[in-house]
């Protein structure tokens, strides 16, 4: 994978300014522990398959708080650990079956989400700034939703519009929620690690 051009340093590196191997295992298990956590926040739908869960606000707040890379291998680390038997899926759920079945377009999407934050972050530093932070959340929940609908559609065998109706437009106001929530975390942390003196110097590896 080609490393975009960045500029901003994501909250991890900063806070973690040395860069080694042993850094980002850690990160990375902790990472798939929040999201394996906020992926027991569940609310089944009677109309879909598709449950109300805590996964996308640990997706965005990954990949904004390590960056697009580690964001990346966090994700896919989650997914990956899903698929090979270990209960980190919503309600205790694993298995292959997992990405195959109705709900794998979005699994399959929040690497891909992490990435993309996280990419927005360190070229254009969103996570200083609320409505920037919230927009770019926007951006990622569109990915999210759009590639989870369009896979469920097929798993259903069913329109893309009623996928649409099961798959992504109940979810809008939780996600909307969701944004809020990280719009305030994120530049709240950047205010907190800059009154510790923390700089933004720190190094991107």
């Amino acid at each position: 994978m080609v490393a975009p051009s960045v500029s901003h340093p994501s909250l991890a590196q900063a806070v973690f300014p040395r860069a080694s191997w042993v850094r980002d295992l850690l990160l990375v298990v902790g990472g798939v522990i929040v999201v394996a956590l906020l992926a027991q926040v569940r609310i089944a739908l009677p109309f879909t398959p598709v449950p109300i869960t805590g996964q996308t606000l640990g997706v965005m707040l990954i990949g904004a708080a390590y960056g697009w890379r580690l964001g990346f291998i966090t994700l896919a680390t989650y997914v990956a650990s899903g698929v090979v038997g270990l209960p980190v899926f919503a309600g205790g759920a694993a298995g292959l079956a997992r990405l195959f079945g109705p709900t794998g377009g979005y699994l399959v999407a929040f690497p891909l989400a992490a990435a993309l934050i996280g990419f927005l972050v360190q070229r254009f530093g969103v996570d200083r700034h609320p409505l920037r932070m919230a927009a770019s959340m926007a951006l990622c929940s569109v990915l999210i939703l759009g590639l989870g609908s369009t896979w469920l559609a097929f798993a259903l065998q069913t329109s893309m519009s009623d996928a649409l109706a099961k798959g992504a437009f109940p979810f809008i106001p939780g996600d909307l929620v969701k944004m809020t929530i990280a719009a305030l975390l994120l530049p709240g942390a950047w205010r907190l690690i800059g009154r510790a003196g923390v700089h933004e110097n720190a190094s991107q590896g």
